[in-house]
């Protein structure tokens, strides 16, 4: 087998780059942050907040306690369980009562520690980007109250994120009661406007779509990911994998039509690419088909052939079929899509949107927003947590419109874009400081309690709309508290003591409407303009819409099917680079709505013909000191018209270059695909197993080895891992793992214990990727430990491959010696005195993990199997005086896997789910021809494709 290449070295912007040194205001923020996290820290929010886990009386030092609550993403709540070790939040984790994260968590969740200590958040009170004092707001604030209440509000505007929390809700209502002729309006950059609008055309009002993944046999995507990250992604993919198990009682099977490669579309079983203005015919096509009196569709033979096996599949399985509509899809596709569900009674829920206050108000939006602005009517702008001086769409043009408004105030994380268009600035809380409460995309309630007093003197949302109402000595505790009391009933503290508790409010969820509706009207086909790209636009799976920009765990953080790292890039296949005269790494002009852009190349099978795609969230100006200047900034063109897609953009080559960062290489080597990726057909299981390859000879010597008693061992699934990452920044936040940074990358190195592999079966044409996530194989007959002079990698008796980093000399023997590729090297002392950027900033060393060793220069380090939380079961086993119990030890990437792909245990008990797993037919090991005998070991990814249907046939 010829060598993979895994770790390219490249050339980039960033190898040249140093950190710069301290201006005279940092320096003075690096003091005021140090102080700050010494005072507040270690200290607990004054109110009581209630632990997951009962305890002990008394707190230990060191002994962590966990507390659930709530974190947004797009307005929307996911639950999460956070640890906090002497008062200070460590590390986050689903919770497992929750239905928006059913004990998962995905990487927006994982990193919210980081940007709790982030060094860069805002902590001051700026008028005009001078720094003043909180009295001198209240004062300024006093006349601007005053002419609001004589003109009731006219001139007023608050602009917001999506809003889901209950009490904002009940407060703006109270705002707009107190001066009913203001107006507010909300823009979220990454929303479900699409499925809104087409439900207003299919039922006449806009309704929420609620997927029910665990019910659906059948399910075609039209552009749309539902297992790509965003508010509901950990709910549909544990639905997803609900129905992917051989023995779930009925296999699905999906098909994917989209513009260019999801993470559903990795998954698919059938997949093809094409232009948005043809995924919406397919959706004619199958109503079509399906009986509705509307005009046939207009597809080329390959995409008719594949619409009619899709309709048929969907129309067998009535009642577990599911169609989902993309964001850059036209309402009147959307409204075509509800039509062929409730056609095929599929399992989905219809619901109300969250998003309104209790007196029935909604939220305008941005345009109209502007539009006043423009006007002139505007007399003071209040935004609250959003960012449209960076994220608006650029025809709206806000940031010269919002000029116009007198008293313009902005209540951020970060000193933004915004922030600087503002006369006021007002640093905002984090989640994990505030008391709060949210909803999730099923409309079930969560209160979100703080893990941590607030590190620097900030204001919550409800601490700023309590002042507009002359209400400033409100406190968000009792303000949450005064919006449940009402659904308690009898006895409120102990309701109150529960919903702490459990992180979850039971039976909030919003009831499911009735399905009625008429079949819309379908629009003439859309001529193909041949000469011209669309630039189709997608959140960005490591910094989502830029809020993440400045987390150091997500700009590293690969992007699942390319691999990127720091940056994005216009993706485009082969065949449209190979027509421009492109290659990876060239620098293009993107012209289209007369503006443009520049933007690096990256080459990427699966994108459609006529079709380029870009991420949004990145090419932030003030972002802070990890996020600013990373990347291309996608909003810049983009449209408010058409939010998701650009059509009529050209595409011209600059002549520079930026080669394109990446930690690994996509396999797409046929020999190597087939050797360490096997791809089993779902058809063909239950046929005679090949023997395993643990039972084969070895030529490594046999050694005794010492038995503890227990023998750890992990077994990854490859046919229900979506490559979504959370496994790779939940090893990073519990292990202490170092942020190398852009320069280090571009010299092929990083520090990641856990990678996933992509492996790609297909062709340029039609790619056919799987996910293979590689920790640690921790051999039996370890390659490592032999070579080692100083016999810092050992074996212990319980199976486990041990690195003594103060024994480590950093020879590197081991890391050559290792087949799997899985062992890092320090080169530099990346957490421990040259970090990267301002990641050695004193707030910083609050998130680490005091159980984990921060690891130095010189030292090499690896996967533990979170040898750290085994230790802690054996010592809670010990303290009363009971055996480990049956799979009581989760490592944290089993932890955070929203598919349960990752099962650990003991082999010596019996019924353990590891074992479970070793006796499935699909278990192999990776490279076991070399005899080393891992103790992580593979399901083999199963497709489930149609009888007799070929798509790269047809």
């Amino acid at each position: 087998m010829s060598p993979v290449n895994e770790l390219p070295v490249k050339g980039s912007q960033f190898y040249k780059r140093r950190p710069r040194a301290l201006n005279r205001r940092q320096a003075l923020s690096l003091l005021a942050s140090g102080i700050a996290t010494g005072l507040a820290a270690c200290s607990k929010p004054a109110e009581q907040i209630i632990p997951y886990v009962r305890l002990p009386e008394g707190v230990v030092p060191g002994q962590a306690l966990k507390f659930a609550t709530t974190l947004p993403l797009s307005g929307f709540g996911r639950g999460v369980i956070v640890t906090s070790i002497d008062g200070r939040p460590i590390k986050v984790e689903g919770n497992p009562r929750h239905p928006a994260s059913l004990g998962a968590t995905d990487v927006f969740s994982e990193a919210a520690v980081l940007s709790l200590y982030d060094p860069d958040r805002s902590r001051t009170v700026l008028n005009k980007g001078a720094i003043t004092s909180h009295d001198a707001f209240r004062l300024a604030l006093q006349p601007q109250l005053g002419q609001m209440q004589k003109t009731r509000g006219e001139g007023f505007r608050l602009l917001t994120g999506h809003v889901t929390s209950p009490t904002m809700l009940r407060q703006i209502d109270d705002l707009l009661e107190l001066f009913p002729k203001a107006s507010w309006h909300a823009d979220e950059p990454i929303d479900n406007e699409t499925d809104r609008a087409g439900a207003v055309l299919a039922f006449g009002r806009p309704l929420e779509i609620v997927p029910q993944l665990e019910k659906v046999l059948v399910l075609l995507t039209l552009d749309a990911d539902p297992l790509g990250h965003g508010p509901d992604q950990l709910r549909n993919a544990r639905g997803f994998a609900s129905r992917r198990m051989p023995s779930a009682g009925g296999f699905s099977r999906i098909y994917s039509v989209e513009a260019s490669p999801t993470l559903t579309g990795a998954k698919a079983d059938h997949r093809i690419a094409l232009h948005p203005h043809l995924i919406a015919e397919v959706a004619v096509a199958i109503a079509h088909s399906m009986g509705a009196g509307i005009r046939e569709a207009v597809l080329p033979a390959k995409a008719m052939a594949f619409a009619k096996q899709a309709a048929a599949d969907l129309s067998t399985n009535k009642g577990g079929a599911l169609v989902l509509a993309g964001r850059a899809l036209p309402p009147e596709t959307g409204a075509l899509v509800h039509w062929i569900n409730a056609r095929l009674q599929a399992p989905v829920d219809l619901i109300e949107p969250v998003g309104r206050t209790p007196g029935g108000r909604e939220a305008g939006n941005l345009p109209d927003l502007t539009r006043a602005l423009q006007s002139g009517t505007v007399d003071q702008l209040a935004v609250i947590g959003a960012n449209p001086g960076y994220d608006a769409p650029a025809d709206l043009e806000f940031a010269r419109h919002s000029a116009k408004a007198g008293f313009r105030l902005h209540v951020g994380r970060y000193a933004d874009e915004t922030a600087a268009l503002s006369t006021w600035h007002l640093p905002q809380t984090h989640d994990l400081e505030a008391w709060s409460d949210l909803r999730s995309i099923d409309g079930t309630a969560s209160i979100v309690q703080p893990l941590i007093r607030p590190l620097y003197r900030t204001w919550t949302d409800h601490e700023l709309l309590a002042l507009l109402m002359g209400h400033g000595d409100a406190l968000p505790y009792d303000l949450v508290r005064e919006t449940w009391k009402s659904s308690a009933g009898g006895d409120f503290e102990a309701w109150w003591t529960r919903a702490l508790h459990d992180g979850v409010i039971a039976g909030s969820a919003v009831a499911a409407v009735p399905k009625d509706l008429a079949l819309p009207n379908v629009p003439a086909a859309e001529t193909p303009d041949d000469t011209s790209t669309t630039i189709v636009l997608r959140p960005d799976p490591s910094v989502w819409d830029g809020a993440f920009a400045n987390n150091a765990w997500l700009q590293e953080c690969p992007n699942p099917l390319t691999k990127q790292v720091w940056g994005n890039a216009l993706s485009l296949n082969p065949r449209a680079a190979a027509r421009l005269g492109l290659t990876s790494g060239d620098v293009v002009t993107l012209a289209a709505n007369r503006r443009q852009i520049e933007a690096p190349v990256t080459v990427e099978p699966g994108v459609a013909d006529g079709v380029a795609s870009l991420t949004l969230g990145l090419g932030r100006r003030n972002a802070g000191a990890i996020g600013s200047g990373i990347g291309v900034n996608a909003f810049a063109i983009r449209n408010s018209e058409s939010r998701w897609s650009i059509p009529k953009a050209a595409i011209t080559k600059t002549g520079r270059r930026d080669e394109i960062l990446t930690t690994q290489n996509v396999v797409r080597t046929p020999e190597d695909v087939r050797e360490l990726y096997p791809l089993r057909d779902f058809s063909g299981l239950g046929k005679p197993k090949v023997p395993s390859a643990d039972s084969r000879p070895s030529l490594m010597l046999e050694r005794p080895r010492p038995d503890d008693g227990h023998a750890w061992a992990m077994v990854i699934d490859a046919s229900v891992c979506i490559g979504c990452n959370a496994c790779v920044v939940a090893c990073q936040s519990e292990n202490n793992v170092a942020v190398v940074g852009p320069e280090e990358v571009a010299r092929g190195r990083d520090m990641h214990w856990l990678r996933v592999d992509v492996y790609d079966h297909g062709s340029a044409a039609q790619p056919k990727p799987g996910f293979q996530p590689v920790p640690c194989m921790h051999c039996e007959h370890a390659p490592c430990e032999p070579v080692c002079p100083v016999a810092a990698s050992v074996h212990d008796g319980e199976g486990l491959n041990l690195q003594v980093y103060n024994r480590c000399v950093g020879t590197r023997f081991c890391e050559a010696n290792c087949p799997y590729k899985v062992r890092r090297f320090n080169f530099f002392g990346y957490a421990d005195g040259e970090e990267y950027a301002n990641l050695g900033f004193e707030s910083y060393r609050a998130q680490k993990n005091p159980e984990v060793t921060v690891r130095a220069r010189g030292v090499m380090e690896k996967c533990t199997y979170c040898v750290q939380r085994i230790s802690g079961a054996r010592r809670a086993a010990e303290r009363e005086d009971r055996p480990i119990g049956l799979d009581e030890v989760k490592t944290a990437c089993q932890s955070a896997c929203p598919t349960n792909a990752i099962t650990f245990g003991d082999l010596h008990q019996q019924d353990s789910a590891v074992n479970r797993q070793k006796a499935d037919e699909r278990h192999y090991a990776l490279l076991g021809h070399l005899g080393t005998r891992p103790r992580t070991t593979y399901l083999a990814d199963i497709r489930n494709l149609a009888p007799g249907f070929d798509e790269d046939a047809t």
